[in-house]
């Protein structure tokens, strides 16, 4: 059985490491919705479509230019898990 101050820092560790890794499309996301919104609110224009579409692009290119990155990051961590595995389970 697994200690419960060894469970929560793993728990601990993979939170972080879910914000960490999601934070540059989150970010983009953000960016582009505010800029997306003062130039409907300057401009009047009230179309749905005209706030998600921009999103959608500039995420998926976002996880296109940094998805290596994640998945290393992700691939790193469940490496190190698997690892201290044995040693975490007595």
């Amino acid at each position: 059985m697994i200690p419960s101050t060894e469970l929560a820092r793993l728990a601990s560790e993979a939170l972080a490491l879910a914000l960490w890794v999601s934070a540059p499309a989150l970010v983009a996301s953000l960016v582009v919705g505010l800029i997306v919104a003062i130039g409907s609110a300057t401009t009047q224009i009230q179309e749905q479509a005209l706030a998600h579409v921009p999103k959608m692009a500039v995420v998926a290119l976002v996880l296109l230019a940094a998805g290596g990155w994640m998945s290393d990051e992700v691939a790193h961590f469940t490496r190190e898990l698997f690892t201290a595995l044995p040693t975490l389970v007595h």
